[in-house]
């Protein structure tokens, strides 16, 4: 794990990217064991076709990105050994600007299979991926300790700093050693559902964009909601607060991604679910519509069903060197 934090620091960063990883996924289906700490699942009494449906829920997410200019890599799973949560490839790989890719500790071991190395290989054949280091975390899981990518990561790439909410899937001694390796300033914090129960990954209720910054306040532990709404708006960026009610929506759950216009140029597009955006108030809709250039809500109510996440877990960010 070489390379030094501070040199990293001096290169010029962006916060969107305009390039994704995505796994079409091969056995897509509720899983229990993921299930223990990701309240937003809800298993049916009968799933015989959930693969197929998820499948096309997947299809409809790459044909749109596609459309909006994005550079989408899709890989197949595999079939055997079965993954159900494949689908969600940001939890255990991020592609970096500077060439690093880092590898996360998973904490359900079935999520653990979905780490192969001829993903990463693909990445680099068919985005043009120049990787120049790895940082392997998964030791970790050895310990008990995790930490599932960017879903319990929120990355403040012009800011340097990373956002995270602690929960049995986001530990703290990991979260600083990858902010060591990685040249971030680390932000921790509490979030709850109604239950009491920790929040289970910190994209579920967070996003940040280039001129934007969602967040799921009234999750967030009492004693930490003031200095994180500080150092939001001390960010630059306009923050929208939403409620626990948008959060159970998956509006927390969304992801903005750069592209190209041939009127607008360099431009941007907020890509969302359906249900996120029937979830949000209009007002709130309005003012991330004016935040970015464009916005993409897709369906996806399988996946978000069974699994737990929505699009944005279902895209795992590529930074291309400029």
């Amino acid at each position: 794990m070489g390379g030094a934090p501070a040199a990293r620091l001096k290169a010029p960063q962006q916060q969107c990217s305009g390039a994704v990883l995505m796994i079409r996924p091969a056995c897509f289906n509720y899983n229990p064991e993921t299930a223990l700490t990701n309240k937003m699942q809800r298993p049916a009494d009968i799933e015989t076709d959930a693969a197929v449906r998820a499948r096309a829920e997947f299809d409809g997410l790459v044909h749109g990105l596609e459309s909006e200019g994005i550079d989408v890599c899709v890989v197949a799973d595999t079939p055997e050994p079965a993954k159900p949560d494949a689908v969600f490839p940001n939890n255990w790989v991020s592609f970096h600007k500077d060439g690093t890719v880092v590898l996360y500790p998973m904490q359900a071991e079935t999520r653990r299979r979905e780490r192969r190395r001829e993903v990463v290989d693909e990445v680099i054949s068919k985005l043009g991926f120049k990787m120049s280091r790895l940082v392997d975390l998964t030791r970790h899981e050895a310990e008990g300790r995790f930490l599932e990518g960017t879903g319990s990561l929120i990355l403040d790439h012009l800011n340097r700093v990373v956002y995270a909410s602690l929960s049995p899937r986001t530990h703290p001694a990991v979260i600083e050693e990858w902010a060591r390796e990685m040249g971030y300033e680390p932000f921790l914090f509490g979030a709850f559902d109604r239950g009491g129960v920790p929040i289970y990954h910190t994209n579920v209720l967070m996003s940040v964009g280039a001129r934007m910054a969602v967040i799921g306040t009234e999750a967030v532990a009492p004693a930490d909601r003031g200095r994180l709404l500080e150092r939001l708006r001390a960010g630059g960026r306009e923050v929208i607060e939403i409620s626990q009610d948008e959060i159970a929506r998956f509006a927390g759950n969304m992801l903005e991604l750069a592209t190209w216009d041939e009127a607008l140029g360099d431009s941007r597009v907020l890509v969302m679910s359906e249900a996120a955006r029937q979830g949000l108030h209009p007002d709130k809709f309005a003012r991330l519509s004016g935040c970015t250039d464009a916005v993409l809500a897709v369906p996806v109510p399988t996946i978000e069903r069974l699994g737990g996440g929505s699009v944005r877990c279902m895209i795992a960010e590529v930074f291309l060197p400029a």
